[in-house]
């Protein structure tokens, strides 16, 4: 399926991740990174920094939020010396052909994008201006992500549901182009999107959120993750009344961090009455200690000598740059006709 096929991911640093972040993004877009290099294709992973400054504003918080998600990816298995990991920031090409994509994008597009509608409906419940503290920065998103897209050819961009707007805003633009020049100067990405995705509940239930403050980190010590796993909302069911894994929100956690034969064994022990609540979140806190143990302390060294990463971005970004350039070359001969 891969085969010969470029795959394109980004990741916005958004601040230390949580064990949501953990199953549903950043494992799958790992796997899928080695599937893609094992098939004979090429896989391209970047830090998205242009897109996080829309939100944070701040240089030194900025800086560790960049820190943390490029060390969080490598202590996770991403091989640079396979995927080319770069940031976005290092590689001015993109934004050139953000400048050239501009004059060929419809407004109309823009006004449709979910996350300026968002804001616009979010202002309005407050009773604010609709365009109170939108930046161009967040109305002009899809476009620099059509640039991240096809400055490299892709073919294939893995997305979640709320993401395939922006694959096909992407592939809209490139349509525009293409039909006016009566050419194809860009490649028509697809989307591909990520199926039976682990949405992870958090510890009171809803989504797993760091807006919600009901997250389990990753990252932290033992006794902070002990900590948020003994918070898991629960009821009063004494541990010899049968129960619904399924109505176990410890449970619901542990399915996405257990072996399957794991996840049986609580299974089973909550239908027969044999498990508690104590049990069970017992088993949960195993289960991600052994889970983070050994990528936690590839992460801590990675923070800790950082300079080991910028040099892998910036050989990442000495892959990515010629083949952008070209392009971006393409581009701008046919639009200045030269």
């Amino acid at each position: 399926m891969f085969e010969d096929k470029t795959v394109l991911t980004g990741v916005k640093p958004t601040g230390t991740p949580h064990i949501g972040n953990l199953v549903g993004a950043i494992r799958p877009a790992i796997e899928l990174g080695n599937k893609v290099l094992d098939a004979g294709g090429r896989h391209f992973m970047f830090v998205a920094d242009y897109h996080a400054i829309n939100a944070e504003k701040d240089p030194v918080m900025l800086t560790q939020k960049i820190k943390e998600v490029a060390c969080v990816y490598l202590a996770f298995g991403l091989d640079p010396n396979r995927s080319v990991f770069y940031r976005q920031s290092d590689v001015p090409e993109i934004l050139e052909f953000t400048t050239i994509l501009y004059a060929y994008t419809p407004k109309g597009f823009m006004n449709k994008a979910h996350a300026y509608k968002a804001f616009v409906d979010k202002n309005l419940a407050a009773q604010k201006p609709d365009d109170d503290g939108i930046n161009m920065g967040l109305y002009t998103y899809p476009v620099l992500m059509a640039a991240d897209i096809l400055s490299f050819d892709t073919d294939v961009v893995p997305v979640g549901k709320d993401q395939v707007q922006h694959v096909e805003i992407a592939r809209d633009i490139a349509g525009i182009i293409n039909a006016h020049y009566n050419k194809e100067l860009l490649k028509l990405p697809e989307y591909s999107l990520t199926k039976n995705a682990i949405l992870v509940p958090g510890l009171d239930g809803r989504k797993m959120s760091k807006s919600y403050n009901n997250v389990v980190p990753i990252f932290a010590d033992d006794a902070a993750i002990k900590k948020a796993v003994y918070t898991i909302k629960t009821d009063s069911r004494p541990l010899e009344e049968p129960k619904d894994p399924d109505s176990v929100l410890v449970y619901q956690i542990y399915q996405a961090v257990a072996a399957p034969e794991q996840v049986k064994a609580m299974a089973e022990g909550l239908q027969q009455g044999k498990l508690g609540y104590g049990h069970v979140k017992n088993m949960l806190l195993d289960a991600i200690i052994n889970l983070v143990k050994e990528p936690r302390e590839k992460y801590n060294y990675y923070m800790a000598h950082f300079n080991e990463v910028e040099g892998m971005l910036e050989a990442g970004r000495d892959k990515a740059r010629p083949v952008a350039r070209r392009t971006l070359d393409r581009l701008k001969n046919t639009v200045f006709g030269r």
